[in-house]
């Protein structure tokens, strides 16, 4: 294992680069779009003496439609690129991935029941807003607990099984979501097709006041589990002998995860394989001490997905391309080539 002065000297040109680059994909993001906003004015609005000051409808668009967007596309690809890193090291198996064992899938289920419930009852009490990242974490954290429990053997958990328990999770909750669409209205149909394809358009002030603690909270947390991490990946039992309590290790880190996935779910629907793409990515650069990989891989995700979307908003203007199908566009090759290349590692026969 390296030590902690080399991970140092190894991690400082990769974060500051990985942050100049998303400060500029930020900008870039701000620029562009249906409504071209010129660079000077832009600098204008950020304070910078270049160009004429922003118009009305510029200023709004920026402050109302973009910037929020652009804060929750950091937030969640940050998130989601975080928890897979952290479900890797977790299974210890570079093709795991939340979205693989089904916890985005428990939790669009969840979030689809309370939209067809709630628009059908008119529920009292806590707000749709509120209620959907609630009912998100609910079913994240229901298909966790199926998996794993269907994972254990022996005091272990077999990755094989765990990955085809997800599979067939993942089959249960698509029937599920296809019921909840048979049964929604017009409105609540529109919404469930909002989760299954993934979208940060529905972005304001109020979804980031209330999403962002709850997507930044794993995100600042998962990387203090680095160490036991790394000491995971020699085995459980090896861990256990380094005074690693393993089993509350593993209830810690995937309460993480489940939080990261099912918040990101309850904001910006199912968005695939960035817990895949970019922690491998990462891996290749750092290699597997994950106190390099953690925090490089939630700058890495938060670029890439606001790249994406920026794209996706873009590419087809003024219509949008959701953000879920360019990345599944991107990552199911992706996953394809990761699958070949350790088609012959023993844990994956």
């Amino acid at each position: 294992m390296p030590s902690a002065s080399g991970a140092r000297h190894s991690i400082d040109p990769l974060l500051p680069i990985l942050s100049f680059a998303l400060i500029a994909a930020a900008l870039l993001s701000m620029a562009v779009g249906a409504n071209s906003i010129a660079p000077s004015t832009l600098l204008n609005w950020l304070g910078l003496p270049f160009g004429d000051a922003p118009q009305a409808f510029e200023r709004m668009t920026l402050l109302q439609l973009r910037l929020p967007r652009i804060l929750l596309a950091i937030a969640v690809g940050a998130a989601l690129a975080t928890a897979g890193v952290a479900m890797q090291g977790l299974v210890r198996n570079p093709l795991a991935d939340p979205g693989l064992i089904g916890l985005s899938s428990g939790a669009a289920l969840a979030a689809a029941l309370v939209i067809v419930i709630g628009t059908a009852r008119r529920l009292p009490g806590l707000p749709q807003n509120l209620l959907l990242p609630i009912a998100a974490f609910l079913g994240a954290a229901a298909a966790a607990a199926c998996v794993l429990w269907l994972a254990r053997d022996d005091g272990h958990t077999r990755v094989a099984t765990l990955l085809l328990a997800g599979l067939a999770i993942n089959a249960i909750a698509g029937a599920g979501i296809s019921l909840m669409a048979y049964l929604a209205d017009d409105q609540a149909l529109r919404s469930i097709t909002f989760w299954m394809f993934g979208s940060l358009g529905k972005a304001g002030w109020q979804e980031i006041l209330i999403a962002l603690p709850l997507l930044l909270l794993p995100v600042a947390l998962l990387p203090r589990y680095g160490r036991t991490l790394n000491a995971l990946l020699l085995g459980e039992p090896e861990a256990g002998h380094l005074g690693i309590n393993v089993e509350s290790l593993k209830r810690q880190v995937m309460t993480l995860v489940i939080l990261a996935v099912a918040s990101s779910v309850a904001v910006a629907g199912i968005i695939g394989f960035i817990g895949l793409i970019v922690p491998h990515l990462i891996r290749l650069h750092t290699g597997p001490d994950h106190r390099r990989l953690l925090p490089a891989a939630a700058l890495a995700g938060a670029l890439l997905l606001l790249c994406g979307d920026t794209l996706s908003r873009t590419i087809l203007s003024p219509a949008e391309l959701p953000i879920g199908i360019l990345t599944a566009v991107i990552g199911g090759p992706f996953f394809l080539l990761l699958l070949a290349r350790f088609r012959h590692r023993p844990e994956l026969a």
